[in-house]
Parts: structure tokens; sequence; C-alpha cells
């Protein structure tokens, strides 16, 4: 503000002194004067304007000089206020003042960049940056690690790490992901890569996060047969002790009538061969549902690769409902459907989604048939609507006694089954279908409340 003040009242006096000297020199040609008079009058006001233009320039070129500054990041000028008393020494005070101020924003610019940078290097989980043509601005030390390179300046240069890692990538959009297996000094490592693209400065760039999430899968594997295992046992002990029980049964009974003295195959009584018969019996139907149940567990293991078309949602569900219908008048299930939009469509295996709904509607019909004393309005609610621009999703919801939380954890482990009758291989089933699809199935449940399975689809 003093500059202003100052700069205006320097502008007004030499306006003033302009103006006092042409009226002077004007008074001079209409008057009698000597020539020298007025040469000298008009030197001094060419002088005046000289100097005034100067002032104007001056002040113009220290401004320029100023924006020049500010525009180019060069905040080491300073302005030296020789406190002349004139205008230039508050313009200069102005200018030292912002300078000071960019100084300080600059300062605390670089703190918190090198505080972010030291934080990223820090990370326990690889980061890597880098614009589309490659060029990498950020890889943290974690990322180095796991991928077991030094210096590198673009991605293309992890090809002598994989070429599979470098097109995953260069081709991930926001929000994908991708599992990967990659070899590091003889041992092989499994990397989990999630992506996301952004803007800076109008250049896009891409920022990668990278994890070795090979002891969690271990984890989770090795949890993962431990329960199957557990099934598995309880199923063929099942089987087997009863067959064992029985053999052993027989294998006595034949040994103490073998052995006798007086054995005759005649002494044997009809309820004896009764007995063995009906053993027998046993151990045959024993023997058969522990090969149905090899069987169911080596199906699993053959589901076919998905046929893929486009299908409409209502096209799916529709026939299944009349197919099962019987069987929800039967219980008196009421069953809304609600797709949105209408004309909602799907890319999936038609056979193979239709088993996978069957299994989710009969599930809740079964539900409902085993828990009689419900007491209640049965419902079974099917939704389907697109969730976001990268998924759709299918819910089978009822309104049952629920599952309880320990059974909620292995509802999807093959031949676990919490109803009274069942392989327990639907869901298991079902989880394998959807990964094929690359899709995915998950399970809500509160006790006494209700269950819903839902579907997730990508567009």
């Amino acid at each position: 503000m003093a500059y202003n003040n100052n700069f205006k009242v320097n502008l007004i006096i030499r306006v003033l002194l302009i103006l006092g000297t042409c009226i002077v020199l004007v008074n001079l040609f209409y008057e009698e004067s000597y020539l020298l008079t007025k040469i000298l009058v008009g030197g001094l006001l060419t002088y005046e304007i000289y100097v005034l233009i100067r002032y104007l320039d001056k002040t113009n070129k220290e401004l320029a000089g100023f924006l020049n500054s500010i525009k180019y990041d060069d905040f080491t000028h300073t302005y030296t206020t020789r406190k002349t008393g004139t205008s230039m020494d508050g313009l200069y005070q102005q200018f030292n003042n912002v300078i000071k101020k960019f100084r300080e924003i600059r300062a605390e610019k670089e703190a918190q960049h090198q505080y972010l940078r030291t934080i990223v290097q820090h990370v326990g989980i690889g980061i890597i940056t880098f614009n589309k043509n490659g060029d990498i601005q950020i890889i943290n030390s974690a990322a180095k690690s796991l991928l077991g390179v030094d210096l590198i300046k673009n991605v293309k240069q992890l090809d002598a790490v994989s070429e599979e890692l470098v097109n995953s990538l260069t081709e991930l959009k926001t929000g994908g992901r991708d599992l990967m297996k990659i070899v590091r000094k003889g041992e092989e490592v499994q990397l989990a890569i999630y992506a996301i693209e952004l803007m800076r400065r109008d250049e896009e760039f891409k920022l990668i996060s990278i994890q070795n999430i090979k002891s969690e899968l271990e984890e989770k594997e090795m949890d993962a047969w431990q329960n199957l295992i557990r099934v598995l046992t309880h199923e063929i002990m099942n089987s087997v002790t009863p067959i064992s029980s029985l053999a052993a049964t027989v294998e006595s009974e034949l040994e103490s009538q073998i052995r006798a003295d007086d054995f005759k195959i005649e002494n044997i009584s009809k309820d004896d061969l009764e007995d063995f018969h009906m053993a027998l019996h046993t151990i045959h139907k024993r023997s058969e549902g522990l090969i149905k149940f090899v069987s169911d567990f080596r199906n699993l293991t053959r589901i076919p690769i998905p046929q893929l078309e486009d299908i409409l949602i209502c096209d799916l569900i529709r026939p299944i409902l009349n197919l099962l219908r019987f069987d929800i008048e039967q219980n008196d299930i009421q069953v809304n459907m609600s797709i949105e939009p209408e004309q909602l469509m799907i890319r999936a295996d038609k056979e193979q989604i239709e088993q996978v709904l069957i299994n989710l509607i009969k599930n809740a019909i079964q539900a409902f048939e085993e828990n009689e004393e419900l007491g209640k309005h049965k419902e079974i609610i099917i939704n389907a609507r697109v969730e976001s621009d990268e998924k759709i999703s299918v819910k089978i919801i009822d309104n049952g006694t629920g599952i309880d939380e320990e059974a909620l954890k292995k509802v999807f482990i093959p031949f676990f089954t919490t109803k009274k009758s069942g392989s327990g291989i639907g869901l298991s089933l079902s989880k394998q279908i959807m990964r094929k699809h690359n899709g995915n199935i998950s399970v809500q449940s509160t006790v006494n409340e209700g269950t819903e399975f839902a579907l997730i689809f990508p567009r």
C-alpha cells in the first residue's frame, strides 16, 4: 500500500512538472523573450519527459523481472532497499516479501516431497510408477527386492525378470489386478499386482503395487487342505467303519461255524443266513456310497472350460423357477424377482450358470423344508442389477433360519453340508464355476433371519 501511494505521488509530481514546463514554454512563445530562454525551457521539458519515461520503464522492468522469477521458480534473487525515500524502496520491499513467502512454500513442498519419498521407500509393499512410454518415475526398495532388480529406467527392462510381468504391468487398467509367479534367485515367488491410472499435469501415468503373497497363499492352502482332509476323513470313516465292523462280525460268525466239530452246512439256520445277507447287503450299499463319494470328488476337478455367450438373465432364471415350481408350491414359498434393467445380460456358459442357480435356489427351498417350525412367511428374493462399470450381481436371498458363523466359514469346502441329506459338493462346484467365469460367489447369513448368496459377473 505504501508503494502504491509513493508511486502515485511521484507520478503526479512529475506530470505536474511537465505540465508546468509546457505552460511556461507556451507563454514564452507568445511573449517577447530571448531564444536562449526558449531553448532552455524546451530542453527542460524534454528532460522531464525522458525522466518520466525512464521512471516508468524502470518500474516495468522490475515488475517483468519479478514475474519471470515466479514463472521459472527462481527465488534466489533479492532486491536491495537503499532507503532512498523513493517509491522503489516500497516496491523492492514488497518483492522481497513475496519472494520470501515463495521460498518458504518451496521449502515446505520439498520437505513434504522428501517425507513422502521416505515413506514410499520404506513401505513393505512394492510400488512402481511410470508414464505411457514406460519411463519409471518411482520404484521403491520393496519393488526392487521383490523383482530382484537394482537400477532400471523403463518397465520394458523387466523383460529379464518375466515378459508376462511386463505385459501385465502395461495392460492392467484402473482397479485391475493379476496374480503371477516369477522365479527369483532360484525361488518361486507368487506376486499380487494391483494397478491404478492417474493424471499429473496433463500427463498420464500408472501406479502399480506389488506384493509377495506366497506365504499367505501357502497358509490358506494348508488351511484348505486341513479342512478338506477333515471332511474327507469324516465321510470315509462314516462309510468304512460300518463296513469293517460288519465284515468282522460276519467273519467271526463264519469262523465259529466252520471250526465247530459237528459243522454241517445244513445246521446253519435261516435266521443266520438272513443276518449274513443283511450284513453283506449293508456292506454293498456302504461300498456303493463310498464309490459315489470318490466319484463326486473326482468330478470336482473336471469342470470344462466355459463356452461364453451373451445371455439375458431373465431367460436364465424363469426356466429354473418353472423347473422347481412344484417344490416351491409344496412348501408355500413366495418368489419375488427383480431385474434392473429388464434386458440385463451377462456373458457366461448357460448350462454351467443354470447349474449354479439351481443349486442356490434348491438350497433355499430345502432350508425351508428342513425347518418347518419357522412359522413365518416364506420368501425367496432374486435380484439382478449392475453394481458398477465393472460388475453385475445376481443375488438369491431367503428369510429362513440362516447359517451359523462356524458353518458359514466352511460352506464352500467340498462335501461339507449343513443339510440332513446332501452330498456337500453343490456350493463347492458353484464356486469353481464362478471362478472359471472370472467372477465370484459370496454368502452372508444371520441366524433366524436368512441367507444371501451373491454371484458377481464381470461386465
